[in-house]
């Protein structure tokens, strides 16, 4: 049944999305703007799935570009051009949107648009944690016969490239790459929507009730925050099934370097090293893997319990690694797509696809 989303809802959302965002995932400010600014323009309204028929239009919004880039910019407006410019294209209405994965402010991705454009927020999202690239917020889409999406950009740091607003048509595999590569030239971050599908699609291979799993988790955390950090991690391990892998302090042995649109580096807490592309994708001890994308892998601070953004961690950080088993999660099928698994292991140099699937 559709309702309301509220500031409360957003709050919520931002907590328990920062833990989904695996490190990365976008900015608790950044999705404390978004809040505000969308349950001031109007009323989002978060939808299930079950609520569309089958053939209504759905696009996802997401933004593209590297945590840990300096010059970014998006003003809550850019992500409302970028998906009318979707709408523009498409040859039937689109009724509803959803988030490219959950995250810091990602989680509140579509709300601002909902408020605005009157499109319903879907509770289901491209990938339930977040992911580096666009290919695995997809949702099995680059393996989908014929398909051709259109994928638009808007925003850019305005002092230092203007705003640009820009259109792409294609394989999924090439907008995508293109699109990174603009978010470079504009600052590091851009607004993004792409990939209009059917609603049948999102039932079947999206991350069905995302929204709603953040939202509890978040919920949860807030609840317990008067308690401690300790208190604070126990309630995010209570409600997901999670647990926790290691505690210690961070030793950076890979320093954070940002490089093709993405944030690439590594460090180690009581010797497990948490290798990244944006995000947390792969924990091990030695030459075990401990924890493998699509879990959820993230770094919690020992002071406050909330998450501890890779960009943010210091050499000496008390921290402690959360951890999700991916049988725990609602997971999309995007997932699971060797193409964009591949991608990763490419850029990487590790093994995701056996891990995964093992």
């Amino acid at each position: 049944m559709s309702r309301r989303l509220t500031h409360e809802d957003a709050v919520d959302g931002i907590w328990g999305g920062s833990v989904l965002a695996c490190g990365g995932g976008g900015w608790v400010s950044h999705g404390e703007v978004m809040a505000e600014a969308a349950t001031n323009a109007g009323t989002p309204v978060l939808a299930s799935v079950d609520e569309l028929p089958d053939e209504a239009l759905v696009v996802t919004v997401t933004a593209i570009g590297a945590p840990g880039a300096a010059g970014w910019e998006i003003q809550p407006r850019d992500y409302v051009n970028a998906l009318q410019l979707v709408m523009d294209r498409c040859q039937a209405p689109v009724v509803a949107v959803l988030t490219a994965q959950n995250g810091a402010s990602t989680t509140i991705n579509g709300w601002i648009q909902s408020a605005t454009l009157g499109v319903k927020v879907l509770d289901a999202a491209g990938d339930v944690r977040a992911h580096p690239t666009g290919k695995l917020g997809g949702m099995g889409l680059t393996d989908r016969p014929g398909y051709t999406t259109v994928q638009a950009v808007a925003g850019g740091n305005r002092k230092a490239h203007g705003e640009l607003r820009l259109v792409a048509e294609g394989t999924i595999v090439t907008t995508s790459n293109v699109l990174r590569d603009v978010s470079v030239r504009v600052g590091g971050f851009i607004a993004a929507a792409r990939n209009p599908v059917e609603a049948a699609w999102v039932k079947k291979h999206g991350a069905i009730g995302a929204i709603s799993y953040a939202l509890n988790l978040g919920r949860a955390m807030r609840a317990a925050d008067g308690s401690g950090a300790r208190a604070v991690i126990d309630a995010a391990c209570n409600v997901t099934e999670g647990t926790i892998i290691a505690e210690g302090p961070a030793r950076i042995t890979r320093p954070m370097r940002t490089h093709g649109g993405f944030d690439h580096g590594a460090f180690t807490v009581d010797g497990l090293e948490l290798r990244y592309l944006n995000e947390y994708m792969t924990a091990d001890r030695g030459d075990a893997r401990v924890a493998t994308y699509p879990d959820v892998i993230t770094t919690m601070s020992m002071k406050t319990g909330r998450p501890a953004t890779i960009s943010e961690i210091k050499e000496g950080d008390e921290l402690a690694v959360f951890h999700v088993h991916r049988r725990h999660l609602p997971l999309s099928s995007s997932t699971r797509d060797r193409i964009a698994l591949a991608e990763v292991e490419e850029i990487m140099g590790v093994e995701l696809i056996k891990p995964a699937e093992a």
